[in-house]
């Protein structure tokens, strides 16, 4: 293990805490839901300023870990997004394109199986029953309160499962 490899992880979610989805918003609000339509437009979301700063800072002392509920099928997007924004490279971890659990379930256990092996210094996260659970559990969280709430997305995140 490199010194590299020794250093803490802080761990970022990217919709509402690094990307800023309000554009994107009203493909939820339509029944039925219109996902690919939601994450299609992904790449489009305008950078969150609060957000950047912190993995910027972050990243001088952590190795950045990237956390998001997005389903796999974003990954090429995603990735392109983050290079876009020229924030630091880091692995990414996304949910399977079939998984419908919680975030706040799905991120948990990648959060505890990411502490099994490295000392995780900060989760930043916009869920607030994410950051719940993750308190919880014992790790130290900084809630994303930066971008405007979306009463759609939260529903879709805890009873739905797509992001």
């Amino acid at each position: 293990m490199t010194n590299r490899d020794k250093r803490p992880l802080a761990v970022f979610d990217l919709d509402n805490t690094l990307a800023d989805t309000a554009h994107r918003q009203r493909f939820l609000e339509r029944r039925p839901r219109d996902w690919d339509a939601f994450f299609a437009a992904a790449p489009e979301d305008p950078p969150l300023a609060e957000g950047l700063a912190l993995v910027r800072e972050s990243a001088r002392e952590c190795e950045i870990v990237y956390l998001t509920g997005r389903p796999e099928r974003c990954r090429r997007d995603t990735l392109e997004w983050l290079a876009a924004q020229a924030l630091p490279e880091g692995p990414v971890h996304m949910r399977g394109d079939a998984d419908r659990r919680p975030a706040r379930y799905t991120k948990q256990v990648i959060l505890r199986r990411l502490a099994r092996t490295r000392e995780i210094r900060v989760l930043v996260d916009d869920d607030e029953l994410v950051c719940a659970d993750a308190r919880r559990a014992g790790f130290t969280v900084v809630h994303a309160r930066w971008a405007a709430p979306s009463g759609e997305l939260k529903a879709a995140q805890e009873r739905e499962g797509r992001t």
